[in-house]
């Protein structure tokens, strides 16, 4: 779902003339089908990341996302005939053989909820993010695209992060959990700044940036702070096998959109 989701977005946010972060440009990405499309999809697709998050680690769950750039690349082919070169079949197979690892060394998933602490912190970060995008589009190119990729990314990952912080699906503790309002808004904000990212420059810089920020972020999270373990005597299986997977997404990120890139000039946006 999400690697479908992934190029009805970029082709979504290619279609829209190019400006800041303003009501207006939300609005104008609102009103294109390919994107409300992609946003249906996306959230079936959460719907299935929000029960791996609770029952898996997060570093197994959020290399779980990398599938997407699998789904899309075959997609690619497939619908517009954009050839695979060999190591591109290799890096589908190495996300693949990633995962088994990562499968294979999981081992108990953290039972932390939310605190004061962690909710604090959830939303220090997510007015870091805002901090930053507001210079970030300010300009054009793979360095502002980059930037605006890396922070959606860090977004998404506060979507994980808060996924497993959220107590029982109870509707009255949901709506009273901070943690349910620190997902939404990451979610979103995430979502923007992930199409504004694929206005202003290389595909491949944005997603590079996004995939690598909301896979890695987590895991260090849930590892440090919400109890996700690795099985005894599998830390090297679990290491490799990450690292295997992260790399081959990163191989995989050109087919993450489809249309052709923006110019890489370097030049402030007037909003």
């Amino acid at each position: 779902m999400y690697g479908v989701a992934a190029i009805l977005q970029a082709i979504a946010a290619r279609e829209i003339p190019q400006g800041g972060l303003t009501p207006r440009t939300v609005i104008d990405l609102l009103r294109r089908r390919m994107l409300l499309a992609a946003i249906a999809l996306m959230m079936c697709g959460y719907v299935f990341h929000l029960i791996a998050v609770r029952h898996v680690p997060l570093f197994l769950a959020q290399a779980g996302i990398a599938v997407s750039l699998v789904v899309t690349a075959l997609l690619a082919v497939r619908y517009f005939h954009d050839p695979l070169s060999r190591l591109e079949w290799a890096a589908i197979t190495a996300v693949v053989v990633g995962l088994v690892l990562l499968s294979s060394a999981a081992g108990d998933t953290g039972t932390t909820r939310a605190t004061s602490a962690l909710t604090g912190s959830l939303f220090t970060v997510l007015f870091g993010m805002v901090v930053v995008a507001l210079f970030a589009i300010r300009f054009h190119g793979s360095f502002a695209a980059a930037v605006l990729g890396l922070i959606s990314g860090l977004g998404y990952a506060v979507v994980a992060i808060a996924s497993r912080l959220l107590p029982d699906f109870e509707i009255g503790d949901l709506v009273t959990s901070a943690s349910t309002y620190t997902l939404v808004i990451a979610g979103v904000l995430a979502f923007i700044l992930y199409s504004l990212a694929l206005q202003r420059g290389s595909i491949t810089a944005a997603t590079t940036a996004m995939i690598s920020t909301q896979t890695v972020a987590p895991t260090v999270a849930g590892v440090v702070f919400l109890g996700d373990q690795v099985r005894d005597g599998f830390w090297p299986v679990a290491i490799f096998g990450f690292v295997l997977t992260a790399v081959a997404a990163a191989v995989l990120v050109r087919f993450e959109g489809v249309g052709a890139t923006p110019s890489d000039d370097e030049e402030p946006v007037t909003t």
